[in-house]
């Protein structure tokens, strides 16, 4: 009997952008492959890396610049690029590119599904249990909220999961891949039609507090918050976590992040930076009256392992699970000296994905977050 589904994975570590691309095309080719993804450093000379993509692979490549690449089999690389490619006669692949992204509206989201609709060979309507998507949109242009809303907006129920293209934490200039060439201000989606079984899903390691915050004064277009609770928000933060000022760090706002209530959830709203003004700027948009609430900390390590155990019950025969996971995330397990335990449980799962400057689910954009796709046979 063959195999319902061919997933090829492979690394590689190399400098020489040429060399890379030919590594990886090495490892990931097969007949019949119907898309390849990657993950690499934005250290790489990213036009010749995007030349010599195209010219390995026939089929369609999608992929982004990240803060970190990771595969099962090497664990948690920097500065290389990973990369998976599928094959099945189960599985339909329709991309699409984005660009210029801080064009993109309403009619473009409507005139996107009318485009895909028209390609479906599944059914003639978006089917959420026979189709899913995958969003890799610009990590630095601050529009990750307006773009996955209004695509899951148009789709109907189907499920969504995407990751935020990073660049190395230089944040400065994050590129997404098309056709031979790395792009800034784009986004890539891909809508997947399936008859495998699949399973998206998402996971963060962070419980609310009663500490309360409402958001008095913020600029959304450029994710600055001015006032919390009347106050400047810099000290009205740093009084609510018990600290000064002073003494807000990158590893403060990692470890005591904000969540924001929605439908009865709580997602993450991860703050990036204290600014001179007594400010406080945020991985995403915060408008003006959110309520939001200080988080606590659980165990990393055991919440990674308990919900990708959970996705290997939920999806018995795993093949693939790609995952897009917070940069946060990342730093984290490596200030407790977790990465190497934190490898153990990503192999167990045939895990592939990259660290993230902001993560998507559905028509959520989310920070500290992981969020990924299982695809079984």
């Amino acid at each position: 009997m063959l195999d319902r589904l061919l997933v090829k994975k492979g690394a590689s570590a190399a400098q020489d952008a040429r060399k890379a691309a030919n590594d990886l095309a090495a490892q990931l080719q097969q007949p019949d492959a119907c898309i390849v993804i990657f993950f690499c450093s934005s250290r790489y000379d990213l036009p010749a890396l995007g030349a010599a993509l195209k010219e390995n692979f026939d089929c369609p490549v999608i992929g982004c610049t990240s803060a970190g690449e990771i595969t099962a089999e090497t664990g948690y690389l920097q500065g290389g690029i990973v990369g998976v490619s599928l094959s099945s006669r189960e599985l339909t692949v329709h991309p699409r590119l984005i660009h210029p992204l801080d064009k993109f509206g309403l009619d473009d989201a409507e005139n996107l599904a009318h485009a895909l609709r028209n390609e479906l060979t599944l059914a003639t309507e978006f089917d959420a249990s026979h189709m899913f998507g995958l969003l890799l949109v610009d990590g630095l242009s601050m529009l990750e909220e307006q773009v996955i809303a209004s695509i899951y907006n148009q789709l109907g129920n189907v499920p969504i999961i995407g990751g935020s293209a990073g660049d190395d934490l230089q944040f400065q200039k994050s590129h997404i891949y098309w056709d031979g060439k790395f792009i800034n201000n784009a986004a890539v989606f891909t809508l997947f039609e399936t008859t495998l079984p699949f399973e998206t899903f998402q996971t963060q390691h962070f419980e609310p507090t009663e500490t309360r915050l409402v958001i008095t004064e913020s600029d959304c277009a450029t994710r600055t918050v001015k006032e919390i609770n009347g106050g400047p928000a810099a000290q009205e933060y740093a009084e609510a976590v018990g600290l000064e000022v002073k003494e807000l760090t990158p590893q403060v706002f990692a470890a005591y992040p904000v969540m924001l209530k929605i439908d009865g959830e709580y997602y993450v709203r991860s703050i990036q930076k204290a600014n001179p003004d007594g400010s406080l700027t945020f991985y995403c948009a915060i408008d003006n009256g959110l309520v939001l609430t200080v988080a606590k900390g659980k165990a990393l390590l055991e919440n990674l392992q308990q919900r990708l155990e959970q996705v290997r019950q939920d999806i018995p025969n795993v093949k693939l699970v790609l995952g897009c996971d917070c940069i946060l995330r990342r730093l984290e397990l490596q200030q407790k000296n977790l990465i190497g335990e934190a490898m153990g449980a990503l192999k167990e799962s045939e895990f592939i994905g990259f660290s993230t400057y902001g993560e998507q689910y559905n028509g959520i954009h989310v920070n500290q977050t992981l969020t990924g796709i299982a695809l079984g046979c």
